[in-house]
């Protein structure tokens, strides 16, 4: 059987009554497997981790992956973006890989063997002046998740898949893989998700399951649409996918822009897990 999945998204607190409801909502919706995502480092403490701990082994629940964001100024676009996101930026580098590190030993509290995150906008050119330091920072990053027994996963998007697959190789690490979030590669307009899998096929670690469109923009990214709606072709991905033989959980993330009138996120929820059964 499949194991589905739903993204939890930490608040900033370090009391475990507000983690109780994100955890419940997995639980009741029937999931018994979670990806957590953070971008507040204060929340990597023993207290939290002690408690989602005992949270699933009550429950049955399994983490399967955490995703590491970070504080600070973040624009999710063509324009900003590059210099914003993820550890490409020179001067947020330092700090956001230590950041990594922290959610590495956090990690290894909670028994996940995987850590994930958003590398950045990474330069197509392996000569760009950005790319040789970020190979070295990210070597040194997966030596340390190595050393915490973890793998330390790239998820898809601001990069295409030629260049990420590139970046895996130049590193040279064992511990690498892919967080492969399909709706990112269309709406970042970075390549086709079936056509991804012949790529990353055999790195692939996670599964976000999330549907988007491709940018109509050439400043902003396209926009998340429910699941079987947007320019993914969500069958043919889960089908290639199974013939891979990929045996993770396929983690289902609802990020719509509710100002736009769509579906309330327990009516995303609901929809995302039956397309799933139907389709897995």
């Amino acid at each position: 059987m499949k194991q589905l999945g739903l993204l939890i998204k930490l608040v900033d607190s370090d009391d475990s009554h507000s983690l109780q409801p994100l955890f419940e909502r997995v639980v009741r919706f029937g999931f018994k497997t979670c990806q957590i995502s953070n971008n507040v480092p204060g929340l990597y403490t023993s207290k939290n981790a002690d408690w989602i701990n005992w949270f699933c082994r009550k429950n049955g629940l399994k983490v399967t992956m955490l995703w590491a964001g970070w504080p600070g100024k973040t624009k999710w676009n063509f324009v900003d973006g590059p210099g914003t996101v993820g550890l490409v930026p020179l001067r947020y580098r330092e700090e956001r890989a230590a950041i990594m590190k922290s959610a590495s030993n956090f990690a290894k509290l909670l028994d996940v063997d995987c850590i994930a995150t958003h590398v950045g906008f990474i330069p197509e050119n392996p000569s760009d002046p950005l790319y040789g330091g970020l190979i070295d920072t990210l070597r040194d990053i997966a030596e340390y998740c190595k050393n915490n027994g973890q793998c330390f996963c790239f998820e898809t998007g601001q990069e295409t898949p030629v260049t990420l697959l590139r970046t895996i190789e130049d590193i040279g690490a064992e511990n690498l893989g892919v967080n492969l979030d399909p709706a990112n590669l269309v709406m970042y307009g970075k390549g086709n998700p079936v056509d991804s899998l012949k790529v990353l096929g055999k790195f692939i670690r996670g599964v976000h399951v999330k549907d988007g469109k491709y940018p109509t923009d050439g400043k902003e990214l396209g926009i998340e649409v429910p699941i079987g709606s947007g320019d993914l072709d969500m069958p043919q991905f889960l089908a290639e996918l199974d013939t891979l033989g990929y045996a993770g959980a396929y983690t289902i993330e609802i990020e719509l822009d509710r100002r736009h009138g769509e579906m309330s996120l327990t009516e995303a929820i609901v929809q995302a897990k039956q397309y799933l059964q139907r389709h897995l």
